[in-house]
């Protein structure tokens, strides 16, 4: 279901379950790579980790599997990664990511690129500016996949994140950990900085999908209908000009056009 814009700043979809939701946004990522592959042109997607995307990811696994769809011709881009972490445990988005995609599907691992939470600390700028360099050398990212915290966060980018900024290390809002503390043996254990991508990173997509399930209802419709602050960041994406929220009805039910 689409709704008009009359009230909403970012188009929206709304599907009955996330399960809908995810199959719909798989499908469309697959017909962005077939069409580049007929070109015969990379794809470059923007990856977002967290249990929200997951459903995609398998959707995504089983069109390789059982219709054939190749990954050789994308190139992909995390947009955040914890810090400090290593790459093997199982609670790094370079974990999640090679368990729910990579290890599935066709693509060349020379194409993957996720920050490294093994980074050393002296070198973070440098290796936050070749990320960015390594972007722009693929062409630019032609789909950007998000997610959004409870505090509106796309990314890492808390509250008070600027809209010019680039991929950085930064420090964790306590409401974060606790949101992803489900991940952890215990809130101790999450730690207190990641490296992401920044806003100005992630708008320079050309394509952008955001997902929301379940209990993100109130901060989707201040993100979708409110105004553009830097304490709610997923506000900027008004300011994007090919951007979808693609919503479960419990996410939309705040909207007033819902």
């Amino acid at each position: 279901m689409n709704l008009s814009d009359s009230f909403e700043k970012i188009p929206v979809q709304i599907f009955k379950s996330p399960s809908e939701g995810s199959i719909s946004t798989a499908h469309e990522i697959a017909a962005l790579i077939k069409e580049k592959q007929s070109r015969n042109e990379n794809c470059v997607l923007g990856l977002a980790t967290g249990s929200t995307p997951i459903k995609v990811y398998d959707e995504l696994v089983r069109l390789h599997k059982e219709d054939g769809l190749s990954f050789k011709n994308v190139i992909t881009f995390n947009l955040d990664e914890y810090y400090p972490i290593v790459k093997d445990s199982p609670n790094s988005y370079w974990y999640f990511m090679h368990k729910h995609l990579f290890n599935h599907v066709d693509i060349n691992p020379e194409n993957i690129h996720i920050p490294n939470g093994e980074w050393k600390k002296e070198n973070i700028r440098k290796r936050c500016e070749e990320y960015e360099n390594e972007i722009e050398a693929a062409g630019g990212i032609d789909l950007q996949l998000l997610g959004i915290g409870g505090n509106g966060h796309i990314g890492f980018n808390e509250p008070g994140s600027s809209l010019l900024s680039k991929t950085r290390l930064l420090v964790l809002e306590n409401s974060t950990r606790i949101a992803n503390s489900r991940d952890f043996l215990n809130l101790n254990q999450v730690p207190k900085l990641a490296v992401s991508m920044g806003l100005s990173t992630i708008l320079k997509a050309k394509k952008i999908v955001l997902l929301a399930w379940g209990n993100k209802a109130q901060i989707v419709a201040k993100a979708v209908e409110g105004n553009i602050t830097d304490q709610i960041p997923a506000s900027y994406l008004q300011q994007h000009n090919d951007c979808t929220f693609v919503l479960d009805e419990i996410a939309a039910s705040e909207l007033n056009a819902f």
